[in-house]
């Protein structure tokens, strides 16, 4: 028994049709700039998630060395929770820039060009991670009081980063596989 009315056939045919000639136009113009018409999907999301890692791992310790002296400076004056979190996240942000500027600068020496990749391919990547971390931190009882000589510092400190790490590769894998540059300054 057929449910669909002949309307539905044609329209349903329609744009399909529509589709497929589409789809070729759009094959026609793009397969020219492609450098071989077969693409391997699965090398491709294989090294789009190697970069993603990578891109991640390196985000992670700027902003782990941003965050760990900014708790230790709050500490040492004795600077509210709130003061903290702000030098932390400012500290992470100086790092982890830092860190890809470097990157970036040491193979073009192109100064300009190297604070506009750092701020174009970390700041996503820096405000996911610190997002989670401090959001872990300050969810977990009492670790956000807790004193650099306390244990509940130090595993709270690692399992945020680690926790931070892991959310933050999916939005690198997305912003990495979106870009037409691929962010490979890593």
């Amino acid at each position: 028994m057929n449910l669909l009315t002949e309307t539905e056939r044609r329209f349903r045919r329609g744009v399909v049709a529509h589709l497929v000639e589409r789809g070729i136009r759009i094959a026609e113009v793009g397969s020219s700039s492609l450098p071989n018409s077969t693409i391997n999907w699965k090398d491709q999301m294989s090294t789009t998630l190697n970069q993603a890692v990578s891109h991640t791992l390196h985000c992670l310790l700027g902003c782990s060395i941003g965050e760990i002296l900014g708790m230790v400076i709050s500490t040492g004056f004795k600077w509210s929770n709130f003061a903290s979190i702000f030098i932390s996240i400012a500290l992470a942000f100086f790092f982890g820039y830092l860190l890809t500027f470097q990157s970036v600068y040491r193979r073009n020496k192109d100064t300009k060009a190297a604070v506009k990749t750092a701020v174009a391919t970390d700041t996503v990547s820096i405000i996911s991670m610190e997002t989670v971390d401090n959001g872990f931190i300050l969810l977990v009882p009492g670790a956000i009081n807790a004193n650099l000589s306390s244990s509940l510092f130090w595993w709270s400190l690692l399992v945020s980063l680690i926790v931070a790490f892991i959310i933050t590769v999916p939005v690198n894998y997305s912003m990495i596989s979106r870009s037409p540059h691929n962010h490979m300054h890593h």
